[in-house]
């Protein structure tokens, strides 16, 4: 009986020490593509969270990342700049792989598809309008009925995109045979969907990071870092 004790303790031992088990989670931290934009925002909630954050500039700041912010600013100046600093392609190929990334307004506009300026990332199965309400003067706010919460997020929109299905007879840009997951709507303003949800990848057309309302943050940190191997599907149910 000693004997076999003592064949077992080591590996008793060895499961207790090993990184990211039950008894030690690996720290994560999360990256905020700060080419241009409210980066600094979304790197203050996730302080507030105790979060670690990390601004990224080149390719060697995504290495170790746990998931990645695509921040509001102008889409089209981040999408050259995208390309100038060598991280597009990267980004994209990321993606494709499930990589876990949330997208507010132009972060949202460049995970999507859409014709024209700028150049996307195309990896979300949807199609975003750009300015879809019209100019700067035309931004606005309003209390949002997100699925995930039981009370109302203040949405703020500015020069918002519009998020519309793509179309079913153009498949998205990947190197890999990964499907899409089946995008699910969490939030509506009107009759538009504002939030939307597809396996790791999380997409809203207005600006969480300008309030201090911190419940979209933990939501990606929960339900999108947290499951970052979504199961492959193949339907876009966006209406």
């Amino acid at each position: 009986m000693l004997d076999d004790h003592l064949r077992k303790e080591p590996a008793l031992e060895k499961a207790e020490n090993r990184p990211g088990t039950a008894q030690e989670p690996a720290p994560i931290t999360i990256g905020i593509l700060a080419l241009q934009g409210s980066f600094h925002l979304h790197l203050r909630s996730l302080q507030r969270l105790g979060v670690a954050g990390r601004l990224v500039r080149k390719l060697g700041d995504l290495q170790g990342l746990s998931g990645l912010i695509v921040p509001g600013g102008e889409s089209t100046v981040m999408s050259l700049l995208l390309n100038k600093y060598k991280l597009f392609e990267p980004l994209r190929e990321m993606g494709h792989r499930g990589f876990p990334m949330f997208g507010t307004c132009a972060g949202a506009i460049l995970l999507g598809h859409g014709e024209g300026l700028p150049g996307r990332l195309e990896i979300a199965p949807v199609k975003l309008v750009r300015n879809a309400y019209g100019t700067q003067i035309y931004s606005f706010t309003a209390p949002l009925e997100l699925s995930p919460f039981k009370e109302p997020f203040h949405g703020v929109f500015i020069r918002a995109p519009k998020i519309l299905p793509l179309d079913k007879a153009r498949k998205p840009k990947s190197s890999g045979s990964r499907q899409s997951p089946p995008v699910e709507v969490l939030g509506w303003h009107g009759d538009l969907p504002v939030l939307v949800q597809c396996g790791s990848l999380l997409l809203a057309t207005f600006h969480p990071e300008l309030t201090d309302d911190l419940r979209l943050h933990e939501y990606f940190l929960e339900h999108c870092v947290g499951t970052s191997q979504p199961k492959p599907q193949a339907v876009c149910t966006v209406p």
